[in-house]
């Protein structure tokens, strides 16, 4: 059993969340460029070093990671590329995790380093467009730290409800009426004078299929009848939510899904899924999808919420978050996201604005 050793750096870049594997970094160097020489090369190491590396690894592990073949490409042998697909389908899995990991190591030292700077503490819902606002908000200009602790959309209500943070992210199915699923979800969750939703994002969520969409889906009812491998979402995350909706509407039975019990964390997890052949297809927002080099077929619009305690509306670091999302280079940020499009960001509204199926009002007898 190999073991497994973290460690992070302080700096003042801003980069990917991810955990750095040196060997990793180097197989997928040389099966990128052929050869030890461009390997080193792109790495900007020495011939040397990356081959001795190599060669240490191979005899650590106990299995050849390189086909050595004098006067041919260097390739990865089969147990290097297992071991290169694994780490990036981990890393695509444990997404959220690293992201919350990170988040809250830079809540502790931005308070230590800077009292000017606002820290908001959030769970939500995982959006390629929160990661983008989060990178955006830290910037001197707004001087703000999102604490983004990643959850399903039931679980971040929840969290907001118990007093575990001030904000929560969630999405719901654009248009959804009266006796849906949507709103037999949320309705329970949300408290009436108690919150208010920030306008944030419209989002398409779709199919993620391999590139160039093989096998042809186009419609639920495609992945129902034609048995294609289907990479789920857990029960209380809203893309969970989004399917059921999606397949009562269609008339599609779950279990006539192969693989409707099969779940993975994240849409960066569903995407490396079909991206590794473990999957035919999963529901998903294109902007993961597309990131992968996987294809998209939209089947929906979504709006995702942020919703906030009345209370703290007056709070600074929640009016901070408001001048952020009302700043026009976010607006022009979260525009060039595949599959994202600017929706009353950074307004208050109630949520008979904006779910369609509130009403405050008893139905009369």
């Amino acid at each position: 059993m190999h073991r497994i050793h973290f460690h992070y750096t302080l700096g003042s870049e801003a980069s990917p969340a991810s955990i750095r594997n040196p060997l990793i970094e180097l197989l997928q160097a040389v099966a990128e460029n052929g050869s030890i020489s461009g390997a080193a090369k792109k790495l900007q190491l020495s011939y040397r070093h990356v081959w001795g590396e190599l060669k240490r690894w191979e005899e650590t592990l106990g299995h050849s990671l390189i086909v050595w073949e004098k006067g041919q490409a260097a390739r990865l042998t089969e147990f290097g590329t297992k071991l290169m697909w694994a780490e990036r389908q981990s890393q695509a899995r444990l997404l959220p995790q690293i992201e919350a990991l990170r988040a809250e190591l830079e809540r502790a030292y931005a308070a230590v380093f800077d009292d000017r700077v606002h820290v908001l503490t959030m769970h939500a819902s995982h959006d390629e467009a929160l990661a983008a606002l989060q990178q955006h908000a830290r910037q001197p200009a707004h001087r703000l730290h999102l604490d983004i602790r990643y959850s399903g959309s039931v679980d971040a209500i929840r969290a907001l409800n118990e007093g575990r943070c001030l904000l929560a992210g969630f999405h719901t199915l654009h248009g959804a009426g009266n006796g849906s699923l949507t709103q037999h979800t949320y309705k329970p969750l949300l408290r009436p004078g108690k919150h208010k939703l920030i306008g944030f994002a419209r989002r398409s969520q779709g199919l993620i299929v391999a590139p160039g969409n093989p096998r042809g889906l186009h419609t639920l009812a495609d992945v129902s009848r034609s048995g294609t491998r289907f990479a789920n979402r857990a029960l209380g995350t809203g893309t969970r939510v989004l399917l059921d909706e999606l397949l009562a509407q269609a008339g599609v039975a779950p279990e006539s899904i192969r693989g409707y019990e099969h779940t993975e964390p994240s849409h960066a997890a569903v995407a490396q899924a079909v991206a590794s052949g473990a999957a035919d297809v999963g529901l998903g927002i294109m902007a993961t999808a597309l990131a992968r080099g996987l294809s998209f077929v939209p089947l929906a619009e979504e709006r995702y919420h942020l919703a906030c305690l009345k209370s703290a509306l007056d709070e600074a670091a929640t009016l901070a978050l408001l001048t952020v999302l009302r700043d026009s280079a976010w607006h022009r940020q979260l525009g060039s996201l595949p599959g994202y499009r600017v929706a009353q960001s950074g307004e208050v509204l109630s949520m008979r604005q904006v779910l369609p199926w509130w009403s405050f009002r008893s139905p009369k007898p």
